[in-house]
């Protein structure tokens, strides 16, 4: 029975030996399949392609567009066109990632398919719907592509960060800055440890929940901002239809009535002019808030100002809504062609909201000033008001005065937000307030950015690159140096003593370790903690300003690195008959190419990797670093070693019995290593290894010599003076 069957699927939350980024890895075995390339198949590249034609944009090996057709009419398999529908099916469902790979294991009809997961759910949903594609394809079936790429965009609609906060993460990783989602919303950090900031849609750990509270409060923010002589529309709290008609009166004719707390503009009624419409939109008004305000109605446009950092980061124009009349459709049929508009919508990522009757009292209010219904024909030609402000989403940043600028600043100053959206009303933006009655009639915490992202017309501007540079100064990166060990035997003890010593360098320090999870001294948790889920728990931490993680072959092929890159990679050794057949793994040098190699990957490009000299799988690897490469080795003789320092770089090893730290030909003594406890008196190579990879990684940390002395010298210690204790209690 032809089929594709899944085996097993692995997500790959970081770094992994495919991509360096997040993916899944699905095994398939093909069965009868491996027989029936693409090319045999009567009528499958017609039938596949007709239900994706997007697929000719598919470079494949062919490094050129239609190179994927190509590699169907060829022939390939059905591992590789299930790797090329699933990426294509989240393409069209709006997450975009080009990444995957299909490769052949050592069983016949078994593949591993790799493709970019950006959310779990929604790519481990497009396997499963690229499966099934592919297998009607074969099978000359019906399949309803459609139905499938709308529930996956209705996935990524609803589980995926929304443009907002996806564009300020995108912005922090154009600075390679990692990100780690914190929840299944839009809260974010940015940044490990201690260096890191949060963000949640445009508010950030600086926006204060005093601040928040203010802004939603419209009365007090006008009173404030009063207080610090900010142009603000004169009015006052009502309670009552026929206060609003009375405080109406008193500020002048025409008025807005809105809500004194709701936001995005629900409610809001304005250039009111009779008693009837004031009562009325008081009426509607308290729906959408618990107190109502009438303002002094202020002619012009809304504006919406962001200010970022006490600066302009961007600005937007609103303008009223209008149908035109054609002599045969209701204003609701007219109202349908404009939200015909593929800008509008309900979804996060369109830049104006639809226009629906039942939603919109103000627009329901302007009908009847016009004298029309929803169900009322305009004549040909007649302009039908719907909403005096729409949508605001015209960019007008480079048309901003710097003293409205300056004044939309001091207000979200005074309001206390970090970041704000100011919305002000005035004729012309690009003239002071004061030259033309123009005011702020609000703050806002938590702005939305889709208008500066994606407006209906003008420049989309860069706002998550100016949130991002308000968290972050140029030259801070949000990272704190991370040290990653790998290898066959002694990753735990290389670890610890690593950890130890930052620990005397008076950084607080997180290890995630075979032998548990420790935060400074103190154990967390006992056990087996070399596991992505430690090491994440390492990196949430505020207090952690150093992490030190030990990464066995299992974890890095079944979970992915914690880490995006680090600042030290120590590879210990490879054991030349080490492999993991239930991985596909079936030698070390598959070990040490496929999967070792992963932590040398992750070198930042001004970090150090740590590598055996003695071990050939592992010096090999040098090659591959990004960053600077230190040696470490029991004999400074050796080949490696030798031609390493002879081109005056940094190698660790021992000679006549002492810890020598070489840079070229320029040697420093670190210890003798009879005085380091884990080995022995000497008597325990492994364990010299050990320590000279630890001593490596430590000055490659730019620790000094003094300090790593003290840490090897004092490690272990503690363990022999607590056995010691038990001994002679048991003599006793």
């Amino acid at each position: 029975m032809k089929n594709i069957e899944f085996l097993r699927i692995l997500p790959l939350h970081g770094p992994n030996i495919w991509t360096y980024r997040p993916a899944l890895e699905v095994w398939i075995d093909i069965g009868e399949l491996e027989d029936f390339p693409s090319n045999i198949i009567p009528g499958f590249n017609e039938r596949l392609t007709s239900w994706l034609p997007s697929l000719v944009e598919h470079r494949c090996s062919y490094g050129e567009r239609g190179g994927f057709l190509q590699r169907l009419k060829e022939g390939t398999w059905p591992g590789h066109i299930m790797e090329h529908v699933t990426l294509e099916l989240q393409n069209l469902a709006g997450l975009p990632g080009g990444f995957g790979k299909a490769r052949e294991t050592s069983t016949r009809g078994v593949y591993k398919v790799v493709v970019r997961a950006r959310h779990e759910q929604v790519t481990r949903a497009a396997l499963y719907a690229g499966r099934d594609l592919v297998m009607a394809a074969i099978e000359d079936k019906p399949f309803d592509v459609n139905a499938a790429i709308e529930k996956l965009r209705d996935m990524v609609d609803s589980l995926c960060l929304g443009p907002s906060t996806a564009c300020i993460v995108d912005a922090a990783d154009e600075r390679r800055i990692p990100s780690i989602r914190l929840s299944e919303g839009n809260l974010v950090q940015l940044g490990h440890g201690i260096k890191q900031r949060r963000i949640w849609t445009a508010e950030t750990d600086q926006t204060s929940a005093i601040a928040e509270s203010i802004s939603r409060d419209k009365d007090l923010t006008k009173t404030l901002l009063q207080s610090c002589g900010v142009a603000i529309p004169e009015g006052r709290v009502v309670d009552s239809p026929a206060d609003a008609w009375e405080a109406a009166e008193d500020i002048g004719l025409p008025v807005v009535v809105k809500p004194s707390d709701a936001n995005h503009g629900r409610g809001v009624f304005i250039d009111l002019n009779t008693q009837a419409e004031v009562e009325t939109a008081y009426k509607a008004a308290l729906e959408e808030g618990s107190s109502v305000l009438v303002e002094r109605f202020i002619r012009g446009n809304e504006h919406r100002l962001l200010i970022v950092g006490g600066k302009l980061a961007a600005a937007a124009r609103g303008e009223p809504i209008f149908v035109i009349g054609d002599g045969k459709s209701t204003v609701s049929q007219l109202i349908d062609v404009v939200n015909m508009d593929p800008r509008r919508g309900d979804l996060e990522e369109h830049p104006l909201n639809p226009v629906i009757l039942d939603r919109e009292p103000a627009a329901r209010l302007e009908l009847e000033r016009q004298g029309l219904t929803a169900d009322s024909v305009p004549p040909s030609g007649k302009k039908v008001l719907l909403l005096r402000n729409g949508n605001v989403a015209i960019d007008v940043t480079d048309q901003v005065h710097p003293s409205v600028a300056a004044t939309a600043a001091l207000a979200a100053r005074v309001v206390g937000l970090d970041i704000a959206g100011v919305d002000l009303v005035a004729e012309d933006i690009s003239k002071p307030l004061d030259a033309q009655r123009g005011a702020i009639v609000e703050v806002n915490a938590g702005p939305g950015l889709l208008m500066h992202l994606k407006p209906s017309e003008g420049t989309p501007r860069p706002v998550g690159q100016a949130i991002v540079e308000h968290l972050f100064k140029p030259e801070d990166t949000g990272r704190i140096p991370i040290v990653g060990i790998t290898g066959t035997h002694g990753k735990t003890t290389i670890a610890r003593l690593v950890a130890r010593i930052i620990h005397l360098s008076g950084k607080h320090v997180g290890l995630a370790c075979g032998d548990g999870l420790y935060f400074g001294q103190r154990l967390v948790e006992k056990g087996n903690r070399a596991t992505w889920g430690a090491a994440h728990r390492v990196l949430l931490n505020r207090a952690v300003e150093a992490a030190v993680f030990e990464n066995g072959s299992v974890s890095i092929l079944s979970e992915g690195l914690a880490y995006d890159r680090c600042q030290v990679g120590v590879v210990a050794n490879i054991d030349p008959a080490d492999s993991l057949p239930e991985y596909y793994i079936d030698n070390a040098e598959q070990l040490a190419t496929k999967v070792k190699r992963t932590q040398v990957d992750v070198v930042l490009p001004d970090g150090v990797a740590v590598l055996n000299a003695e071990d050939p799988l592992v010096a090999d690897m040098a090659n591959l670093c990004d960053g600077e490469v230190i040696f470490f080795g029991t004999d400074a003789a050796g080949s490696v070693m030798a031609e390493h320092l002879k081109q005056g770089k940094r190698g660790v090893f021992v000679r006549n019995g002492d810890v020598i730290l070489a840079t070229g030909d320029k040697e420093v003594l670190v210890s003798a290593v009879v005085s380091i406890p884990i080995t022995g008196g000497g008597a325990v190579g492994f364990q010299i290894e050990n320590v000279l990879a630890a001593v490596a990684a430590a000055w490659a940390l730019d620790i000094s010599a003094d300090l790593i002395r003290a840490g090897i010298e004092l490690f272990g210690t503690e363990q022999a003076e607590e056995q010691d204790k038990k001994r002679k209690a048991q003599t006793v």
